[in-house]
């Protein structure tokens, strides 16, 4: 099964105390990966504790962008927060499940109920 490329692609919005980043397109080895390395270190130098990462329009991710999401888990968690993931499309809540990633992050079907799960 072939996808089309879609870059990857992050945008950083609030719900009060919370950090939405909605990340969609394709997270892979190379530039996905590394864009979402690096929005995570930016929340994580300016203490952000409480992070979503909405899935919605996440279209793909190899072992390389799930080893970052993981990355990303373990340095806001070091922080004293945590990292909850927000609807993501059934390949990806699949992919999750087989990875045991599942039982890593809480994932939540709408954005409304991770944020007032903080």
């Amino acid at each position: 099964m072939s996808f089309p490329f879609e870059p990857a692609r992050t945008a950083i919005r609030h719900s009060g105390n919370v950090v939405v980043v909605d990340l969609g397109g394709r997270v892979t080895v190379g530039e996905g990966a590394g864009l979402l390395r690096n929005t995570i270190k930016e929340l994580v130098a300016a203490d952000h504790k409480h992070v979503i990462l909405n899935l919605r329009e996440l279209t793909y991710v190899d072992s390389a962008g799930l080893g970052e999401m993981v990355g990303a888990c373990t340095s806001v968690r070091n922080l004293g927060g945590d990292m909850k993931l927000v609807s993501p499309q059934p390949r990806i809540a699949h992919l999750l499940e087989m990875t045991k990633l599942s039982t890593l992050f809480a994932i939540f079907p709408d954005e409304a109920a991770a944020v007032q799960s903080f």
